[in-house]
């Protein structure tokens, strides 16, 4: 499996985390939004990868913004979830074409 479809699983995993209502918020906030910078940098190292490997890389860029606005409350929940639905959906087809179970 290629660095950036990993990075992509743990990146999509932990935003659909940070998006849940009232738990990533809270705790995003009681870390004074030291969370934001941490996936801020592993959504550029993730891009850096992407690229890399030529793979898809608008998960990765939506993740850099959704780092960089992801302190306003409700637009960051909702960033955080479409964030990691892209992310996920994008390692999840990637995944499944080095398994064999999609035709190219």
């Amino acid at each position: 499996m290629a660095i950036s479809t990993i990075l992509k699983w743990i990146s999509g995993g932990l935003e659909a985390f940070w998006g849940i209502p009232l738990i990533g918020g809270t705790i995003i906030f009681a870390y004074a939004w030291l969370p934001l910078v941490f996936m801020l940098v592993l959504h550029i190292i993730t891009l850096i990868f992407s690229v890399k490997e030529q793979k898809k890389i608008h998960g990765s860029i939506l993740g850099i913004i959704t780092s960089s606005i992801g302190w306003i409350p409700i637009v960051g929940m909702i960033m955080h979830i479409i964030t990691a639905v892209f992310l996920l959906v994008d390692a999840y087809n990637h995944s499944k074409k080095n398994t064999g179970y999609m035709q190219d």
